[in-house]
């Protein structure tokens, strides 16, 4: 079983609220708010987007290359583990 059928439920919870941050954007462009709180809006997208990219990798990660919870190769958990913090810093 894939890790994005297990999680299914809580990304597409991401993915709707994405939806939802994205149509008030267009909202926005139509009504002709100012372009500060725009900007605003398209910063929380990215944001979102950005967190949901880095829960993607890591759940990749997690599944498809080593568990360091699980792994019992010791050096490749450890090296899981380290990417999996290098992912979460980066993708801040």
């Amino acid at each position: 079983m894939s890790h994005t059928t297990k999680n299914k439920t809580k990304l597409l919870a991401r993915v709707r609220r994405l939806k939802g941050q994205i149509e008030a954007i267009e909202r926005s462009l139509e009504a002709e708010v100012p372009c500060g709180e725009i900007l605003n809006l398209v910063a929380s997208v990215r944001g979102a987007v950005t967190g949901l990219t880095a829960e993607l990798i890591e759940d990749h990660i997690r599944e498809h290359v080593s568990n360091p919870d699980k792994d019992e190769d010791v050096a490749r958990a450890q090296g899981a583990a380290e990417l999996i913090d290098v992912i979460r810093t980066y993708l801040k």
